[in-house]
């Protein structure tokens, strides 16, 4: 930092048309706070903490702002807490999708407003961690990504349980009447037993390990359970961290950049991560006017082997994985894939920390290059005439015999209409149809995860466990099945998904990376000449999103907040 720069106190003064008397007032008030005269002229980091009494997974928050506390004081600067919105993902409706925006505004605007040199972001439930990086790189600001970490697993009758692959798992026996209301009971209270984001490879889970493989958290940190003592040690240290990026000055935009994120779509890949983080991956990259097309998502994907076995796909759960490794395991296995020339927080390359020695590597959880799970990875971007700007599926959770369908559409024509008729014992259902869900996507409902449409009823309990569904809505990063999700453009903004009708033909080819509506062009025409969009909110928060957010391509983020570059208003470089 250079010695003639504002920092710490001074860094955005009110403007008062006087910066000496800015300067008074503020260190006046400063004294109230019960900070010494000394610590005044220390350069100041932020620290945004995200607790709330709807947000199970920042219970910990508390000891975590203290030790990163801890860490910059030891380092020499003045630690600053700060709340923010905080987003628990099952407390909130109609989703937490919808305030995820919302959530990187506040970040952005507290970390620009407030007087601060560096921050360190405290976060973990699912749209946490993608609201605090999508503010911090627009900030600008240094910044380091401090994750909660994974609650531990649970036990019910001598299987462990870990939420919400599980909770989804014991909900389909309950359905299908294999699972009685006691046992139900039971494992309630069994799924979720210590603080912390979800126990598997979810969409919380996911983001943390997106995050070190961008090079915004310090390495070895994103896998750390919730109450291991390690998560507070880690705490302590990017304190320490935020405290030399003021002197560094590195920021997110020299992080996160083409290169980390295709690292970042790589780790996705062998991780086998949720779906989400497509959407929330595209929004941070955004914010930076970096956009990675369908085509070279889908080469990456085809590139990169599933190597890690955690549910929902395999049987380990995130405690596991930190065991085995963790992500400087997964990068090693990875190496030769990645751009090793990209620089993460601490000014260090890929190359520099993949030279570090390992200790040691679970192959039971993490398996070498050579030996994948899966030889190509757990995702792909689908096109086709029912998808025309994209569609997201996720071919590891799926079931293989239904990647190539042709079947008969059963219509849900939004999530009253499913909620209402999914379980009538009328309806009119085979096994090998395709259920297809509308006006769920970002402009209709928020993009809730509705895109995991349960089994009907009837079915479930004649024993079908899978069948292709399709939806403008997301899915839990936690939940499994041969799902078609983020269908672009959304019924409701007019797509073809709105043109769907019960019994059409719908061909899905996961082969040909196709998801096709078998109508005439004519036909569809016809079916939307009456097309009326669903009434836009008339008020607050909920207006503003329905005018300004985008479809799932460009990460359902705010139009005035997204690069021109990833908007595509402007040609690229």
């Amino acid at each position: 930092m250079a010695e003639d720069e504002p920092h710490g106190l001074d860094r955005g003064l009110t403007n008062y048309g006087d910066r000496d008397f800015a300067r008074f007032l503020r260190r006046s008030f400063a004294r109230s706070l019960g900070i010494s005269s000394s610590l005044f002229n220390k350069p100041i980091v932020g620290i945004v903490m995200t607790p709330s009494g709807f947000n199970n997974c920042h219970r910990m928050m508390p000891e975590l702002v203290e030790a990163v506390s801890r860490g910059v004081l030891a380092a020499g600067a003045l630690p600053r807490p700060f709340p923010t919105v905080s987003l628990g993902e099952v407390f909130l409706n109609p989703t937490s999708m919808m305030y995820r925006n919302l959530m990187a505004m506040d970040t952005e605007e507290m970390i620009g407003a407030q007087p601060m040199d560096a921050v360190v972001l405290i976060g973990g439930c699912d749209k946490t961690v993608p609201a605090q990086l999508m503010g911090a790189s627009s900030a600008g600001l240094p910044a380091v990504q401090l994750v909660t970490g994974a609650m531990s697993t649970g036990r019910h009758r001598g299987q462990r349980l870990g939420a919400c692959t599980d909770c989804r798992g014991f909900w389909s026996k309950y359905r299908a009447g294999t699972v009685d209301a006691q046992e139900i009971a039971q494992v309630e209270g069994r799924l979720s037993v210590t603080a912390g984001t979800c126990a598997v490879m979810g969409t919380a889970s996911t983001m943390a390990c997106l995050s070190e493989a961008l090079g915004m958290s310090l390495p070895g940190t994103a896998a750390i359970p919730a109450v291991h003592s390690d998560r507070l040690v880690a705490a302590e240290e990017s304190g320490r961290a935020a405290v030399r990026l003021i002197e560094t000055r590195i920021t997110p935009n020299q992080v996160i950049t083409e290169k980390s994120v295709e690292n970042a779509i790589r780790v996705l890949m062998a991780l086998s991560g949720s779906t989400n983080a497509i959407v929330h991956l595209t929004a941070i990259a955004g914010r930076l006017g970096i956009r990675i097309s369908p085509e070279r998502f889908n080469e990456i994907s085809d590139e990169t082997p599933v190597l890690v076995d955690l549910k929902p796909i395999g049987q380990g759960y995130m405690e596991d994985f930190h065991a085995a490794g963790g992500m400087g395991a997964l990068l090693r296995e990875l190496a030769p894939l990645l751009h090793q020339d990209t620089v993460d927080i601490e000014g260090r390359t890929l190359a520099e920390r993949l030279e570090e020695p390992l200790d040691w590597i679970d192959r039971s959880i993490i398996r070498s290059f050579d030996e994948p799970i899966s030889p190509v990875g757990g995702l792909v971007a689908l096109s086709g005439s029912l998808a025309p700007d994209g569609a997201i599926f996720k071919r590891a959770a799926a079931t293989p015999e239904l990647f190539e369908s042709d079947g008969r559409a059963v219509v849900f024509t939004g999530l009253e209409d499913l909620s209402r008729r999914i379980d009538s014992p009328g309806l009119d259902v085979e096994p090998g149809d395709i259920l297809v869900l509308q006006n769920a996507g970002p402009h209709a409902a928020g993009m809730p995860e509705a895109g995991y449409l349960p089994i009907p009823k009837k079915l479930a309990q004649a024993g079908v466990k899978d069948m292709v569904r399709i939806s403008d809505a997301r899915m839990s990063g936690t939940a499994f099945g041969s799902i078609v999700l983020h269908v672009a453009p959304e019924a409701a903004v007019g797509g073809p998904l709105a043109a769907v009708r019960d019994g059409d033909r719908i061909r899905l080819s996961i082969k040909e990376k196709r998801i096709d509506l078998m109508v005439d062009q004519d036909e569809i025409a016809r079916r939307m000449a009456d097309f009326q969009p669903p009434p836009s909110p008339s008020r607050g928060y909920k207006a503003l999103y329905r005018r300004s957010v985008t479809q799932a391509p460009q990460g359902c983020d705010f139009d005035f907040l997204a690069s021109d570059f990833a908007l595509g208003r402007r040609k690229w470089k």
